[in-house]
């Protein structure tokens, strides 16, 4: 079961993901610095960098947008030239095209951008140019994989491209198929603001924080979704019949005399998980330095002395080092490359569980995220894409 809790204040809101009473994840925005991911807009290439194989695009913010020549050749890997071409023979300054928001700008860097387009829906996202169908990996029956990857093929036109998402694994064909109707009439609204405006320019702005989290993991039949802003929680409430006619979402307004982010006990969990010192719960804990380049999480057995033998207590440890940290990870929305100091374990057995539980309690991240597996020196090294600048806890 997940609860989604959700505070309101003027110019601001802030959300809590509960899954099975456990924090798992936080989000702040504030509406007059909504972020551009997913956002389509009319953009004009300032400068083409041969060296860089990039180009600088005007998008309207502050630092042009960065477009590698990836980003420009077809999306679909099967159809690029067998030997990439110089990206000045591709765009020119004061050439005008859409692009897509990828990455916010973070720091120095401007948001990166990309020509290979994306529109996420319920049940699958639209590619319009990418000519290819592929089914979620988190999916593992072959026979339901086949059942929605057929299903995709018969629906999409030569060019389009779907993803059938994880949350279509039983789904008919007719919610399908609407849901593909409704994303090419959107797609065919840019496009056509596109052909009327001058570059730079908005055409298409992503969903709300609230409505990307009701549209990728809010389930009627086990889901509850508390908010204490009874206009936003109607706003929800039609959002969520919009998206699953015929469902009835259970959507409460909270009127409690204590804050809701102090009756759910969200504050305290905050502050404590966001600690560099983080214990778990058998006694050891974890410590977690971030530089620019990446993050390090060290483990310790610290006041842990339960198992039978020294190998025993540094592999339950690391066991639960590896769940707590596949939460606070995505909690914290850690991004870029994770090194893991786990403690050193002399059974292989030992270390390829370590390696089981981190994967299964990774498994609830939507991020995108690799393990990639032990360095020479016992490390366990990841990486997680990160697309925002890091978190605020508003005060």
């Amino acid at each position: 079961m997940k609860r989604m809790i959700v505070h309101c204040e003027p110019g601001s809101t802030e959300m809590a993901l509960m899954e099975n009473g456990n924090l798992v994840e936080y989000a702040a925005e504030r509406s007059q610095n909504r972020g551009l991911i997913g956002s389509f807009i009319k953009g004009k290439v300032v400068n083409v960098i041969p060296g860089m194989q990039a180009a600088f695009v005007d998008i309207g913010q502050k630092k042009n947008a960065f477009l590698y020549i990836d980003d420009v050749l077809h999306p679909h890997l099967e159809k690029q030239p067998k030997h990439k071409p110089s990206i000045s023979e591709l765009l020119k300054p004061g050439q005008e095209l859409v692009v897509q928001v990828i990455k916010e700008a973070i720091g120095n860097k401007g948001a990166r951008v990309t020509t290979h387009y994306s529109l996420p829906g319920r049940w699958l996202v639209y590619m319009p140019t990418a000519g290819y169908v592929a089914v979620s990996k988190k999916i593992g029956r072959e026979e339901e994989r086949q059942r929605l990857k057929t299903i995709g093929e018969e629906l999409r036109s030569d060019e389009e491209g779907l993803i059938l998402r994880t949350v279509a694994e039983h789904e008919d064909r007719q919610a399908i198929d609407e849901d593909l109707t409704m994303l090419r009439k959107q797609w065919a609204v840019i496009m056509d603001k596109a052909q009327k405006a001058s570059a730079p320019f908005l055409l298409h702005q992503d969903l709300s924080m609230i409505q990307r989290l009701m549209r990728d993991v809010y389930s009627p039949e086990t889901d509850e979704l508390i908010m204490d802003c009874p206009d936003q929680a109607k706003e929800a409430q039609a959002f969520l019949r919009a998206m699953l006619p015929g469902e009835t979402p259970r959507i409460v307004v909270y009127a409690g005399e204590t804050p809701l982010f102090d009756h759910y006990d969200i504050k305290s969990r905050l502050e404590k998980d966001f600690q560099r010192k983080v214990w778990l719960p058998g006694g050891g804990y974890l410590v977690w330095d971030t530089t620019e380049a990446l993050t390090v999480i060290d483990v310790n057995t610290g006041k842990f002395i339960g198992g039978e033998s020294l190998e025993d207590t540094v592999f339950q440890t690391n066991l639960e080092a590896a769940q707590e940290m596949a939460r606070l990870v995505r909690l914290r929305d850690t991004g870029g490359i994770i090194i893991v100091d786990f403690i050193d374990m002399e059974r292989e057995e030992h270390r390829a569980a370590v390696w089981e539980r981190l994967e299964k309690s990774m498994y609830g991240d939507r991020t995108q995220h690799h393990i990639l597996g032990w360095t020479k020196l016992g490390l366990l090294e990841m990486t997680r894409k990160r697309m925002r600048e890091e978190i605020t806890i508003f005060s």
